[in-house]
């Protein structure tokens, strides 16, 4: 059933405008050594200056690099520019360097003395320090994959010209979708936990000698085990998401503002003046079957259900608080799953893929997307088949380092062979289109690739 905007929508024959999402990328991988330690290597001058590239830079610790594609059209666009930055990055790694290929970090030295904070500038490593007294290393360490989306204006245009009486700017408009998708991933976090978490154990030096885990679990970095400061926001509007953070920062919960890493969080330059210009998706685990950690079907899959999400009804204001304080208790339950069980929420996690297809078929979605919740749907019914559960096959020893390792030499070899001949890092910075521009010879064309 679709909401009174999507109704609108779907009259208007807008449909495939809900999933035409201007994508951007974030991939955090650790830099590491042959023998799997964390590198001692500085950050590769062959990419210039991490205070000023925007596309590689680090995050937290010196050897967590971050790799940041320019906004896309279509999933399989953003995935051309990922995997040519992520090349240009392997490219300039010291000899032996690898990139981890896990979101849960390599073995941590017990001597903390060891670890680099990234130099990222005074204000930025003073921050970091603070945080590290409050929190530790381990907290801070774990990678993730980070989706940037951002909504069709026409979406918003048309919205806004068919209710008047309901919003009196495109402002409004925007923040209200960007709610709606904010509540909706945060409502059904625990289902992208189940299907794509890929972080069961921890390596050596994670959590404190007198604590381990009961068993393998899903995802250590969506439980409250992993990255974070435990600190909820509210979603219920733009404008008490942002009450909320300056409450916590107040009363010195949060050091700062942008210590907020909640799993999705409203962006733009000044969110109560300008509103949010996009949302970021921050629930993904790395992808460790994929040398840039996440792959074209789940890119796919997360435009499927954001533009679900919009074309559905949204929750009753007086229902959200209560909705979403189930969903992060529902999410840590599935987090914290053994990862051979049959989930908990099964029936719950069956029925929405249920409404998935059912929604694709209404507003004929390709083939494609078919083929990705059956795939889906078979990993709710055989939890074998996820990603954390496959991982286990390759536990030896209480951990993960030997596989890691060898698909990060892997990966490594393979890029080697495939490098794209881009200059410029070193002593510029580039636009999103001048980088696009650098990295596909002049011949991009968002048409190409379209998806």
């Amino acid at each position: 059933m679709f909401s009174k905007i999507g109704q609108l929508i779907f009259d208007n024959e807008a449909v495939a405008k809900t999933s035409d999402f201007t994508m951007g990328l974030e991939i955090e991988m650790h830099r590491v050594d042959d023998a799997g330690n964390l590198s001692q290597e500085p950050y590769p001058a062959g990419i210039g200056d991490q205070k000023t590239n925007p596309w590689i830079t680090t995050d937290f610790l010196e050897v967590m690099s971050e790799v940041v594609t320019p906004p896309a059209p279509y999933a399989l666009d953003a995935m051309h520019c990922l995997y040519s930055v992520n090349n240009i990055l392997r490219s300039a790694l010291a000899p032996g360097e690898l990139l981890w290929p896990l979101s849960m970090p390599p073995k941590l030295p017990q001597d903390t003395s060891q670890i680099r904070l990234a130099q990222i500038g005074t204000e930025k490593e003073a921050y970091l320090k603070e945080w590290v007294k409050r929190h530790g290393f381990s907290e801070g360490t774990p990678c993730g994959a980070h989706i940037n989306l951002s909504i069709d204006q026409h979406i918003i245009q048309l919205v806004l010209e068919n209710f008047p009486e309901r919003f009196a700017s495109e402002l409004e408009v925007r923040n209200y979708l960007y709610a709606i998708l904010a509540q909706g991933f945060m409502r059904y976090r625990w289902l992208i936990t189940y299907l794509f978490g890929a972080s069961p154990i921890a390596e050596k030096n994670y959590f404190a000698k007198d604590f381990t885990l009961p068993h393998p679990v899903r995802s250590i970095r969506q439980s409250s085990f992993g990255f974070g400061n435990k600190f909820s926001g509210d979603y219920s509007s733009v404008e008490a998401y942002v009450a909320r953070i300056k409450q916590g920062v107040k009363e010195k919960i949060l050091i700062k503002e942008y210590e907020f890493h909640g799993s999705v969080r409203f962006k733009g330059k000044d969110l109560l003046k300008n509103g949010a210009e996009y949302i970021e998706l921050r629930m993904l685990d790395l992808d460790p079957s994929s040398s840039v950690g996440i792959r074209t079907d789940t890119l796919r899959f997360i435009r499927l259900l954001a533009s679900y999400l919009i074309m559905s009804p949204a929750l009753k204001e007086s229902e959200i608080q209560r909705v979403l304080a189930t969903a992060d208790q529902m999410n840590e339950e599935v987090a914290s799953e053994e990862p051979r069980s049959l989930c908990k929420y099964r029936n719950k996690a069956r029925a929405l893929i249920k409404s998935l297809e059912h929604y694709a078929n209404r507003i004929q979605l390709g083939p494609e997307y078919q083929e990705i919740l059956d795939d889906l749907e078979d990993r709710i019914e055989n939890p074998l088949t996820t990603p954390s559960a496959r991982l286990l096959n390759y536990v030896e020893n209480d951990s993960l380092e030997a596989y890691a390792l060898k698909r990060a030499r892997r990966y490594q070899d393979a890029a080697q062979e495939s490098i794209i001949r881009f200059e410029g890092f070193e002593d510029r910075q580039y636009t999103a289109d001048e980088l696009k521009k650098a990295l596909f010879r002049g011949n991009w064309d968002p048409n190409l690739h379209r998806c």
